[in-house]
Parts: structure tokens; sequence; C-alpha cells
């Protein structure tokens, strides 16, 4: 189960670190003609392996990278642009992405820019492992790696970091620079984020049965719902607005985004919610009437609910 973690021994072997922990755990310092950085590797147990890197290179820079087993990676590109070449494909990787790779045994070339930031959080498990999290309790296997693989040596999901991600992301990359995270809070919040990715990649319900023309109306109903999202229609005020009967948009819009109308707009305002905060131009009060709701209380009950933390201490740590 653990050989998976020789892949990273071999990313770190070609800065010139060894690894100097028994249990995997360490943080290494890197300084050379090449470039300086820092390392945070944490292994909570033999199948999760978790770096978090911050590096800067002098010149431009070619790595060789090697993978001798199989394994899955989840990659959140924080800051910084590079690419990866496997075979004759190239795949770049820009701040906010988010990608799950499924990596098979083989070669490929990492490319660095000079005099730029690279901040990463990478999660690597072994394919025995994923497999295990394709189950279902009865023991059904939906999908696998070699399947969602195929004749391909590499293949890779991304989209932008979800902000309850990105959250989770700044939560843990604050309290490993201050040592303060405990094996237990490392591995569930990891574990939160490869469920994320794994539901937005591989678990999102199939396209529905409806008519092309079902399928717009029922994309339109979402972006006159996003547009409005301060002061929304109501359910039969908006089915009017497209065309079809609020009955059919309820049934329609449920089987297209897992959820219902109004269930949909609250996630999207308190997502919509956290990206203001971060930013940090608007106080809780203001967030709370830009994404529609009037009464601030609620709306920090409802952020908090979501994503574990006051709106109020979101916006502060991000000074």
């Amino acid at each position: 189960m653990a050989d998976f973690h020789h892949n990273f021994n071999l990313f770190f072997d070609e800065f010139g670190l060894q690894q100097q922990s028994s249990n995997g755990s360490e943080s290494m310092t890197f300084r050379t003609p090449i470039g300086d950085g820092t390392f945070r590797r944490f292994v909570p147990r033999p199948d999760l392996n978790i770096v978090f890197s911050d590096l800067t290179f002098h010149g431009d820079f070619l790595m060789p990278l090697t993978a001798r087993t199989p394994m899955v990676e989840l990659h959140y590109c924080l800051q910084g642009t590079n690419a990866v070449h496997v075979e004759r494909n190239q795949y770049e990787f820009v701040p906010g992405m988010c990608a799950l790779q499924l990596i098979d045994e083989g070669k490929a070339q990492l490319e660095f820019t000079a005099n730029q930031p690279y901040q990463v959080l990478s999660v690597g498990i072994p394919i025995s492992t994923f497999n295990h999290y394709m189950e279902d309790f009865s023991g059904a296997k939906h999908l696998d790696f070699s399947s969602l693989l195929g004749q391909k040596s590499f293949r890779l999901f991304h989209e932008s970091i979800h902000p309850a991600a990105a959250v989770i992301i700044r939560r843990l990359t604050q309290s490993v620079q201050t040592c303060g995270i405990k094996k237990l809070e490392l591995e569930c919040s990891v574990l939160e984020l490869l469920l994320s990715a794994f539901q937005s990649f591989l678990f999102e319900p199939k396209l529905p049965k409806l008519s092309s023309i079902e399928r717009q109306k029922i994309q339109q109903a979402r972006d006159i719902m996003l547009e409005r999202m301060a002061d929304p229609p109501s359910l039969l005020e908006l089915s009017r607005m497209i065309g079809i009967n609020d009955n059919k948009l309820k049934i329609g819009f449920k089987e297209l985004y897992g959820t219902t109308v109004f269930g949909y707009l609250r996630e999207k305002r308190l997502e919509k919610a956290c990206l203001l905060l971060q930013q940090g131009d608007l106080n809780v009060y203001e967030t709370s009437l830009t994404v529609g709701y009037s009464n601030p209380s609620y709306f920090s009950e409802a952020f908090r609910n979501k994503y574990g933390v006051n709106p109020g201490n979101l916006r502060r740590c991000s000074f």
C-alpha cells in the first residue's frame, strides 16, 4: 500500500532532499542555484500523503518526474502557473485551480518559470484506496482507476477551487504554518477535500432525460436566479419567465442540478458571500445584503453551518 510514497520521494530527490523522518512526516528546506523553498510533508496514515509546497525558482526550470507506482493525486494550485508534460500532451496549472490526476507508471516533465512564487497543496492516495472509495456499502463498484484511465497513462480533471474547499485549505495552511494541527484534524479535512473533488468530477449525476429545449429553459432559470440573487422571482414567476409550468421546473431542476431551485440559490449565495468576504472589500452586513440576506444574523448562522466559521472571522483572516 505504501509503495506510492516512492513517487513523492523521487520528486524530493530532484531537489537534493532526502527523507529524514521514519513516519514520512517532516519539513524540508532547500536552497540551491536552481531555487529555494520549503516542503511540508504529512503522512497521517499509510495510504495518505499530503504535501504543502512553497517554491521560487531563479531560472526557468524543467524537472523530470517519474511515477513508479500508479496513484491518484488531488492538486490545488494556490499561487504560480506551471505545466506538466506527459507523452505529447501539456497540461497547465493556474492559480485557483483544483485538479484531480490519475497517474499510471511512466515519466513526465514539470515546467516552472523563473522568479514566480509557487504555492501548492497536493494529496496523494494509492489506487487501492481510490478504488475502495469508489465502492458503495453493498460492495458494488461503479467506477475504478483502470476504467477511468483506459489506455492512457495520465488523466486530468480540473475546475476552479470551490469556495468551501478554499476555506478548508486556508485553515489547513494557517495551522500547518504554526504547527498547530492534530493528525485527526488534518486527515478529516483532507478527506473532505477528496470527497468534494470526487463528487464534482466523478459522482455528479448524469444529465437527465430532458429534451434539449427543456434543458435550455431550466438552465435559463438557473441563470435568472443567479443574476437576481439579491431579489429572486418566485417559483411561479420564474416558470412563467422561461415558459414551462412550475411543476416541470421543479422536477427538471432537481434532476439537472441535484437540488431544489431555492436550495441551489442558497448554496450559490453562500459561495458568493465566501468570495466577497475573502476579498475583504465589504463587511459582513454589506455582504449579506449583496447576496440577498436582509437579516445578518440569519446570514451568519447559514454561513457558519456551511463553512464551519463565522463570516466575520473569515473576513479578518483574509487581511
